[in-house]
């Protein structure tokens, strides 16, 4: 088939693809569902905890941000590492390959499940779950025996909230907004690529190639930096827009190199 686009083939597609990856998709759901509450439960203050505040005084919700991030990890990886990984599968990879759409179909179908639904799915649930506690939390806010230097009015923000409302947050949000799309590229390419244990291969590459990358690095400042004497300077508001924009830059152009990867690898296979 050539790779012409067909907006009612398109949605065909992503119909039939739900019937196979929707299975993977929402047993991760629930899987994350369940941790998340079962990690709030058990870190969330409590009056029958002792150190239930920070050094502010505030009741300690720093706990959702490890969470947040390492959860929010492993299920869009997950999800990504399990789409074309049908593809390995001889007596599956050919129904898959008969399927009556182009490799860019099922390359943009790829793309929108594992990067668009998921990544935005992630973010209500977290969001939802995150908002009945924080809830909770300010229902019983008198039952907390606050002995520290905060003042007695305590209020728990929902931690979207926390984050929007801080500049400096905003600002790293929206410099570190592509990764998510990256860390589902570069999964996205490893199901597509190898056909069997596709998430395994894809961490360990990726962890390889990222601590090579790093050492490199490192070794090339040593080098270019050696017998200079180290001057304290802190750098301007400017020069740390620039570093944070050059990173996001980084990660656009990264995604979009895997994504092209993933493309010519799709159409491979249709060969």
């Amino acid at each position: 088939m050539n790779n012409t686009f067909n907006i009612n083939r398109f949605g065909l597609l992503l119909k039939r693809q739900w019937l196979d990856f929707g299975k993977v998709y929402l047993i991760s759901l629930l899987v994350v569902v369940g941790a998340l509450v079962g990690f709030y439960f058990y870190y969330i203050p409590s009056p029958f905890k002792e150190n239930n505040f920070d050094y502010d005084g505030n009741l300690d919700m720093r706990f959702r941000y490890p969470i947040y991030l390492i959860l929010g990890f492993l299920f869009i990886s997950i999800v990504a590492s399990s789409y074309f990984s049908l593809l390995g599968q001889k007596s599956r990879a050919i129904l898959e390959l008969m399927t009556p759409a182009s490799t860019f179909e099922k390359f943009l179908s790829g793309v929108f499940y594992t990067t668009l639904v998921s990544f935005a799915s992630y973010i209500i649930l977290f969001y939802l779950i995150d908002l009945s506690f924080v809830k909770y939390l300010n229902m019983h806010l008198g039952e907390f025996k606050n002995t520290s230097k905060a003042s007695s009015a305590l209020t728990v923000d929902g931690f979207f909230d926390q984050i929007l409302s801080d500049k400096k947050y905003r600002e790293y949000c929206v410099m570190f907004f592509g990764f998510p799309f990256l860390i589902t590229s570069i999964f996205l390419l490893g199901s597509a690529y190898f056909k069997n244990f596709h998430y395994i291969k894809t961490a360990l590459i990726t962890m390889v190639f990222s601590g090579f990358c790093v050492y490199v690095v490192f070794k090339a400042s040593e080098l270019l930096t050696k017998n200079m004497y180290r001057a304290n300077y802190s750098g301007s508001e400017d020069s740390k827009n620039d570093i944070l924009l050059g990173l996001l830059a980084a990660t656009a152009i990264l995604t979009l190199i895997f994504w092209l990867i993933t493309y010519v690898r799709l159409k491979e296979k249709e060969v």
